[in-house]
Parts: C-alpha cells; sequence; structure tokens
C-alpha cells in the first residue's frame, strides 16, 4: 500500500531556520533538499539525522525539488506537499488540504491566504494580481494566490513533474496543468514572515522572477503541447 503526503523541503542556505521546520513537522513523512548550500545546512541535518538529500552543486528552485518528487515517486506516496524550509508555512495546514484534495477530487491544491481574505492592493502584491490576471486570461480559472509555494500535489501530478525539467514549483507550471484541464484548487491558508536569514528574492530579484513568470505564460505556455 503506498504511503500517504511526503514533505519536501527545498534548503539553500537555511541553516537559522531549518532546526525549527523540522520540529514543526516531527511525525510526518519528509525530505530535505540541501540544494549545494555554503552555509551549516548540511552539518545541521547530519548531526540531528534528518532526512535529507545533499546536492553537491545549487540546481536552484526546479531541480532541487524535482529531486524531492523523484524521492516521492520512488517511494510510492499519494502526494507530495512543497514546503519552505523558511518558516514562512505552518503545517497546522497540511492535513486540511490533503483532506479537501481528496474530497475535491484535486490534482493540485495550492495553500492559499486569499481564498476567504481579500488580497490587499500593495506594492508586494502588484506582481500577484498580474500573475492572477494572465493565468485567468490563458484558462479562464480564477488564481488567487499563485505565488504561494504550499502546494500539495497528487501522484499523477507528481508522475509527471518529476520527469520533466521544464515543470518547476512555479505559477507558469500551474497555468500549465490548468490548460492541460487539470484540477486546481485553493485552500485558506496562513503564513509567516521567513523567520531568519534573508530570501534570494530581494527587490530585484522580485522583478526579474515576476517578469520571468509572465513571459512564461504568455509565451512558453502557449506555444507548449499537451
Amino acid at each position: 500500500m503506498d504511503k500517504k503526503v511526503l514533505i519536501i523541503i527545498p534548503a539553500y542556505n537555511e541553516a537559522e531556520n531549518i532546526e525549527k521546520v523540522v520540529k514543526s513537522i516531527e511525525g510526518r513523512d519528509y525530505v530535505i533538499i540541501n540544494d549545494g548550500s555554503t552555509d551549516d545546512t548540511a552539518n545541521i541535518c547530519r548531526q540531528n539525522h534528518y532526512n535529507f538529500i545533499d546536492l553537491p552543486v545549487n540546481l536552484g528552485l526546479i531541480g532541487a525539488f524535482q529531486t524531492g518528487l523523484k524521492y516521492a515517486l520512488q517511494n510510492d506516496y499519494s502526494y507530495a506537499l512543497q514546503f519552505d524550509g523558511d518558516g514562512q508555512h505552518q503545517p497546522q495546514f497540511i492535513d486540511g488540504m490533503v483532506s479537501f484534495a481528496e474530497e475535491a477530487g484535486a490534482d493540485i491544491v495550492i495553500g492559499s491566504r486569499f481564498v476567504e481574505q481579500k488580497k490587499p492592493f500593495s506594492a508586494r502584491m502588484l506582481g500577484s494580481r498580474l500573475l492572477s490576471g494572465l493565468i485567468w486570461l490563458f484558462t479562464h480559472k480564477k488564481i488567487a494566490d499563485p505565488t504561494s509555494g504550499m502546494r500539495l500535489y497528487n501522484k499523477k501530478i507528481i508522475a509527471k513533474m518529476a520527469s520533466d525539467i521544464n515543470l518547476g514549483p512555479e505559477p507558469d507550471t500551474i497555468s500549465y496543468f490548468l490548460k492541460c484541464k487539470a484540477s486546481v484548487k485553493e485552500f485558506q491558508v496562513e503564513m509567516k514572515e521567513r523567520q531568519a536569514g534573508e530570501s534570494y528574492l530581494n527587490f530585484s530579484g522580485s522583478i526579474k522572477y515576476m517578469w520571468k513568470m509572465c513571459c512564461s505564460i504568455l509565451v512558453l505556455q502557449i506555444m507548449r503541447g499537451r
């Protein structure tokens, strides 16, 4: 019989956060993907006997998460949950996301901040609104929180993403799966601010990220076949 949920934690230089994150999901199946960190992330994982895969070089989020998906596929998990290593995601919503996926027959469930709460009109959310608009334009489906990094994937999606390096855990992939008629739902969650350390998405990084996602949805998703 297959296992139910694997929590995949991509971690790049998360030495200040990783122990708190693992403690918060105690008792659950997880794998940390140490993505070529240059700090003590790998040493902390070894010292605490965490279940982790140590990548010798930094592959970026797509490569790290795909490594976790391959692990989930090889170990016959029904679901894989993308869970950030910076302490923003809260584990008390995991069971609800899984139950919701099963009840709704969803292929992907996004842990969304904006199902029951309105998205604020702020500069920070401008990119999120733009991506939501583009996804709606090409799929006619409303995704309120496209940049949420807390996403649950079923076995069918795990198999697809584990074998295609073009399908990263990003908004453009959500758009692609919607075009392919996958069932994508959102489940209300709450998120914290990053607990410690620095995100690679500073102001200039955020601009580049949004530009990349918009171009991918506008061009690659139109050209990419099913």
